[in-house]
């Protein structure tokens, strides 16, 4: 089982943070959110990973060239300049592809470049690279074989922190301040899909969460998986200062890895 994972955009709500390095490399708890995705992955045992880039993609490939050395414990040779990295069997046992999918590339096209990655009819984890959860991975792919279809979408409750109310016209004529009964569905990533559901992609300019989620919703091959425990996105510094809250206090609900 390979997970993709998009790292590419730009990260421009996050710019107090992206401005050297894309939104996926920016640190909770002194690891990059993209580290944080991967062992919810690897928790449930998904060790191979495809990583769609873009944006400053060669601060990526640095972390993961230097991945080893940077987690392990190093002796220098200042002599010589000859260097040791000693073994540190805590390594995750990951296959990691770093992919140049396009510097302006939307997230369907970046999808859609990374095809030939993947076998004819193969099954594969699908998300973006700046959001956690106490997902079980497992679960998710149980409910996405039993169905049948191409593709499932983990579907969460919209944050708390997003009031409601109701308009006609411009009138509003409810308001609520957050109550968790009227919040609704909304997309949390965590796909699962099968490699027919990129035919209905088509190109570098396609969104993935506009047209081809609606065809595949239009043509019933779209079902959702809800997921009831943590989620969050990192959108804004507001978002990434509560991760680090939460990372700090021992208590982060997607720290399901040990």
């Amino acid at each position: 089982m390979k997970a993709v994972i998009l790292a590419g955009g730009f990260g421009s709500r996050l710019s107090e943070e992206t401005t050297l390095r894309p939104k996926p490399m920016v640190e909770i708890g002194g690891r990059p959110i993209l580290w944080h995705i991967m062992n919810i992955y690897g928790a449930h045992g998904v060790k191979e990973f495809i990583i769609a880039l873009g944006y400053r993609g060669e601060v990526v490939k640095q972390y993961f060239l230097n991945f080893y050395a940077i987690n392990s414990d190093i002796s220098v040779d200042l002599s010589s300049g000859a260097t040791t990295v000693h073994q540190n069997d805590n390594q995750p046992d990951w296959k990691v592809h770093l992919v140049d999918t396009g510097l302006y590339t939307q997230t369907g096209g970046r999808l859609k470049r990374l095809k030939e990655w993947l076998a004819d009819d193969e099954t594969f984890m699908f998300t973006y690279g700046d959001g956690v959860a106490d997902l079980d991975i497992a679960a998710l792919l149980k409910f996405h074989k039993a169905h049948g279809k191409l593709a499932t979408v983990t579907t969460v409750r919209s944050p708390a922190r997003f009031g409601r109310l109701v308009l006609e016209g411009d009138r509003v004529t409810e308001f609520y301040e957050k109550p968790e009964a009227s919040e609704g569905w909304i997309n949390g990533g965590f796909f699962v899909l099968n490699r027919g559901a990129i035919d209905y992609i088509d190109g570098d300019e396609t969104i993935w969460e506009r047209d081809p989620i609606e065809r595949l919703a239009h043509d019933r091959q779209l079902m959702g998986f809800r997921h009831y425990g943590f989620w969050s996105c990192m959108d804004t510094l507001k978002e990434k200062n509560m991760l680090e809250e939460l990372w700090a206090s021992g208590k982060a609900p997607w720290r399901v890895w040990r």
